[in-house]
């Protein structure tokens, strides 16, 4: 549940804000005789991506054994790449975002109906698929479909709230300190789903060797071995009762050298943003 939850709320939430901030600019530019093109778009890019959750589920739901193994291994690896991607990109553009759909709607208005409803589509598409595919993965990871579907649900009321909250006052949100805080849980979120896909494709190749396949611990009884406790570290963190070296190898391999980037750009921005106090010029004296 705990995945679930923190992969819609924070793909939920951009969604939110780009429809809050799209409908809060058409309001003040007067032009909220397009507002129904917004909602036309969002609506289009919702039921596209539960078609393809849909399609996506039940075409992984149909293979068992090795392929099962491998399909797991992909969605695990491709999830990582994409979720990877998304944490640097936002951290970087959080800021920016409402200067660029500004432009994009203004330069839609002369255009036509269609051209906001496609921003809105675009927008509101590229999250949602990516939200397929990270609730896949989630799947996958937690092997606890239920508890998935149920945090996702959780997870896009929280952004829904939150969506609205920002609407009523988008000056008072800090964005870029909640992409930061939200994306340190992706990134050890990210990190477990790359230690799955490792797992997935030893066990899809055979790959038995005693020095990386033996376990590098073992619970058999407790809450780190059953019951919602470790379901929530597992779907969340990647946890297992009974992890391989390889696996617990491929985990930190992701997480220290991610966790670096994430951190070394978070602070050399405000490092350059230091600037030498201003000095006065001398005035040239009347002669």
């Amino acid at each position: 549940m705990g995945s679930g939850l923190l992969i819609t709320l924070r793909e939920g939430l951009e969604i939110a804000l780009v429809l809050a901030i799209i409908i809060a600019y058409l309001k003040k530019i007067g032009r909220t005789d397009r507002l129904g093109a917004v909602w036309v778009g969002a609506g289009a890019a919702v039921a596209v991506s539960l078609a393809t959750g849909l399609l996506f589920n039940a075409a992984v739901g149909e293979f068992e054994g090795k392929w099962e193994q491998f399909i797991e291994g992909v969605l695990a690896f491709a999830a990582v790449g994409v979720l990877t991607w998304m944490i640097f990109w936002m951290r970087g553009h959080a800021r920016g975002i409402a200067s660029e759909l500004h432009a994009k709607v203004d330069d839609a208005l002369t255009r036509s109906f269609t051209a906001l409803a496609v921003i809105a589509f675009v927008a509101v598409a590229r999250e949602g698929f990516e939200t397929v595919l990270f609730l896949l993965g989630a799947e996958t990871s937690s092997e606890s479909g239920a508890a998935v579907v149920t945090g996702g649900v959780v997870g896009l009321a929280l952004a829904a709230v939150l969506g609205y909250l920002f609407y009523l006052g988008s000056d008072r949100v800090d964005l870029r300190k909640f992409f930061n805080w939200t994306g340190v849980l992706l990134i050890l979120f990210a990190a477990g789903l790359f230690a799955k896909g490792i797992h997935e494709f030893r066990a899809f190749f055979e790959l038995e060797a005693a020095w990386y396949a033996a376990p590098v611990w073992e619970f058999s009884s407790g809450p780190l071995a059953e019951g919602w406790t470790y379901d929530f570290l597992k779907g969340l963190f990647g946890w297992s009762r009974d992890p391989e070296r390889i696996r617990v190898v491929a985990y930190v391999a992701y997480l220290v050298p991610v966790l670096w980037f994430f951190f070394k750009g978070a602070v050399t921005p405000s490092r350059a943003t230091v600037t030498a106090p201003e000095v006065p010029l001398p005035v040239p004296s009347e002669v």
